[in-house]
């Protein structure tokens, strides 16, 4: 089963942020980040994927298209749709 595209919307002093990206790092699983503190234009798209500007913001796009949002480091929900046991 391919791996699902993941975005996470962050900042660089967010500690919660820090963590997914640790979680994920620990279970070798890739994604992209997007610093919404330096770009603009990724602060853009958060809110208009969101409609908040907390972070951080995950964006999966799983295989079969289906596309879910994530606030917040909700570790068994990533688990969850990840397949992280």
């Amino acid at each position: 089963m391919p791996q699902p595209q993941i975005k996470i919307f962050t900042t660089s002093w967010c500690a919660f942020c820090k963590a997914e990206k640790k979680f994920l790092d620990n279970h070798n699983i890739e994604y992209q980040t997007a610093d919404v503190e330096a770009d603009p234009a990724a602060a853009n798209e958060m809110v208009h994927l969101s409609g908040q500007m907390g972070v951080p913001f995950t964006v999966i796009k799983k295989d079969g298209g289906e596309t879910v949002g994530i606030l917040g480091f909700d570790q068994p929900r990533l688990s969850s749709i990840l397949g992280i046991k």
